[in-house]
């Protein structure tokens, strides 16, 4: 099989084998090329952009990762422009991983569209399934917030430093917990008279 046939199939939500050749390959490939963009922080944004483009499957403009970016393949990875994300980010992208425009993640935030089998055999045999991760334009995720499988988070979202996110999350509220629940809706209140 080769790997765009392989990665059809995941997107069905099937259960596949993720040590499949193909699979353990395009890790290794994702590892390097996140490496090189590693490398190239203090570089100008047009060469570290660049390194992005190769290694994501899309970004649009003043996309910006401080080290290190780790990504499972990164070809199934979509972000829009004005995107930050600050130390230590994990993208794992067996499916897709779209996120909006101007969107400001944390130190050591993650975001897992894949899971294992919870059999331990088919687990250990390689068994997985993955499921696609949407995150809306304006969100902010705070440090070390984990999105796991299949979870739409909604736009001008804010989720709490620590959250554990296994729901979808509505657009305009603030959200935090493990696992994270909305604890309010963002008002005209919230604004502080900030002009940059």
């Amino acid at each position: 099989m080769t790997l765009a046939e392989r990665m059809a199939f995941i997107r069905t939500g099937a259960m596949y084998n993720d040590l499949a050749p193909e699979l353990v390959r395009a890790r290794a490939d994702a590892v390097v090329l996140s490496n090189r963009y590693n490398a190239s922080s203090g570089r100008p944004q047009a060469e570290r952009e660049g390194v992005l483009r190769t290694l994501l499957g899309g970004i649009g403009q003043q996309v910006h990762f401080e080290p290190a970016l780790r990504c499972e393949f990164g070809c199934n990875i979509t972000i829009g422009n004005n995107f930050y994300a600050n130390f230590d980010c994990i993208l794992l992208d067996a499916a897709p991983i779209t996120i909006g425009d101007n969107v400001l993640f944390g130190p050591r935030v993650g975001l897992y569209s894949a899971n294992h089998a919870l059999d331990a055999q088919e687990r250990a045999a390689g068994g997985c399934y993955a499921r696609p991760i949407t995150i809306g334009q304006d969100v902010w995720l705070g440090a070390g917030v984990h999105v796991t499988p299949g979870v739409h988070i909604g736009a001008g979202s804010i989720i709490g430093a620590g959250s554990v996110v296994t729901r979808d999350v509505p657009a305009g509220v603030v959200a935090a917990g493990v696992p994270c629940r909305v604890l309010r809706a963002l008002t005209p209140a919230d604004r502080t008279g900030f002009v940059p």
